[in-house]
């Protein structure tokens, strides 16, 4: 965490891979490039092979690894942080809280760097992996103000890092002028995600206030386009 706040105060963008442990092909190819991001993300909605892939990237790339599991049979303390989810649209307790406290003592007793992230769903025009497993509706992107307001309500909760989420493999990707609103009301670092695929969409996010931007499934198709994302975040911003 400190890294990522020490990037926010330097004004220096992150970009972040996700990983997802249940499409292992997927993340052979992306092994060759796995050294090039800022930070790698993994997790998946379904499975649980979550330890073995990490141990397998350790041999691919000295970058962080940041576990972002999608349920609790996910969770390995393997990783070099696990990102505490909150799900801050949740309908239930069943996504709001009841996993939280089912894996709560054995992720103290790991002693693993927890980073609490408040998580927003936000409408990107196609049902991901997380609306479906979680039965959670999706802000409309045009209701501003109320993720504005979910934004805020999750920072003023405690969470160290704000996430705004479009889905795996949205359609539209989280609007500017979104993250430019939430962006402008928080002092933690943002997060967005879902529906970038490509280098203008990236610095856009970026551009807007995202401090950083994470991408899975277009990386998945396009392993070799990572370098080309990296140099452009490089030039306009530096390493």
């Amino acid at each position: 965490m400190q890294s990522i706040l020490s990037a926010k105060n330097n004004k220096r963008k992150l970009l972040v891979v996700l990983v997802d442990p249940d499409k292992p092909a997927a993340v052979e190819k992306l092994y060759p490039y796995l050294s090039l991001p800022d930070l790698i993300f993994v997790g998946g909605s379904t499975g649980g092979q979550t330890e073995t892939c990490i141990a397998q990237l350790r041999q691919h790339t000295n970058r962080p690894i940041l576990l972002f599991p999608g349920n609790i049979a996910q969770f390995t303390p393997t990783a070099d942080a696990l990102l505490f989810l909150t799900l801050l649209n949740a309908q239930t307790p069943d996504v709001l809280i009841n996993p939280h406290i089912q894996v709560a003592q054995r992720v103290l007793q790991s002693g693993i760097e927890t980073i609490p992230m408040g998580y927003i769903l936000v409408d990107g025009e196609h049902k991901s992996s997380v609306e479906i497993a979680t039965k959670c509706t999706p802000i409309p992107q045009n209701a501003t103000d109320k993720i504005v307001s979910m934004a805020v309500a999750g920072q003023l909760l405690g969470k160290s890092l704000i996430y705004l989420e479009a889905g795996s493999g949205a359609h539209t990707p989280v609007c500017p002028d979104t993250i430019r609103a939430v962006g402008s009301q928080l002092q933690v670092p943002l997060i967005v995600g879902g529906g970038i695929t490509t280098p203008q969409a990236l610095l856009d996010a970026y551009e807007a206030g995202a401090d950083m931007v994470v991408i899975g499934n277009h990386f998945e198709q396009y392993p070799d386009e990572i370098a080309d994302f990296v140099r452009i975040k490089q030039e306009q911003y530096g390493e």
